[in-house]
């Protein structure tokens, strides 16, 4: 089973890919190649950063979006994204002015409000599912953001941070989980494993 871990130059590739070794995984490509995410089993965007500079440096890439909406929207293979590598997820991100996002799940990506709480939102808490998920369980991982998906709908789990805050969304093979994994210890890999062996 091969995965592909899109490098588009947006942070947190080496430890994602980590993760995804210690959960199993034998044959991972760091690529920028369209032709590589074409012929994967899976597909995993990481992303740290902004969402703007994140959603130009995948722009960047000739035929990568094209590609993955190619094989995961139209192949169906299991897609995790991670962080800002599920922001993107959104129709829109709002850091630093608007910016469209992939649009494969409506909502957009805010800042956080600071009621009470402090923003950046960082370090451990817990993980709520809204809805049964084979990937997504109860449990604790660790965030770091300042931003959060905000949709009507495909939501599949929040946290508490002054309030209820988005940790993962997604719908069909698509999954993007806000926390991350590669720092989630054992919680974190366990969702990667599940990831591995999800057939949507």
């Amino acid at each position: 089973m091969s995965v592909a871990l899109i490098d588009y130059g947006a942070g947190n590739l080496h430890s994602v890919h980590n993760a995804l070794k210690a959960a199993g995984a034998t044959d991972i490509a760091v690529t920028d190649d369209p032709d590589v995410v074409l012929r994967a089993d899976r597909v995993v965007l990481p992303g740290v950063g902004a969402f703007g500079a994140c959603a130009a440096g995948l722009r960047a890439i000739p035929g990568m979006v094209e590609a993955m909406e190619t094989r995961v929207l139209g192949g169906g293979v299991p897609f995790l994204g991670v962080c800002v590598g599920m922001q993107l997820l959104a129709t829109t991100g709002v850091e630093m002015g608007s910016h469209a996002g992939l649009g494969w799940i409506p909502g957009t990506v805010r800042e956080l409000p600071a009621t009470g709480v402090r923003v950046p939102h960082m370090g451990w808490n817990d993980v709520t599912p809204l809805v049964d998920h084979p990937l997504i369980e109860s449990g604790e991982a660790y965030f770091l953001h300042s931003f959060a998906f905000e949709g009507d709908e495909g939501v599949l789990a929040v946290t508490d941070h002054g309030g209820p805050v988005t940790a993962a969304i997604g719908r069909d093979n698509i999954v993007g989980v806000q926390f991350h994994p590669e720092k989630s210890q054992r919680y974190g890999i366990a969702l990667v494993e599940r990831f591995l062996a999800w057939a949507p």
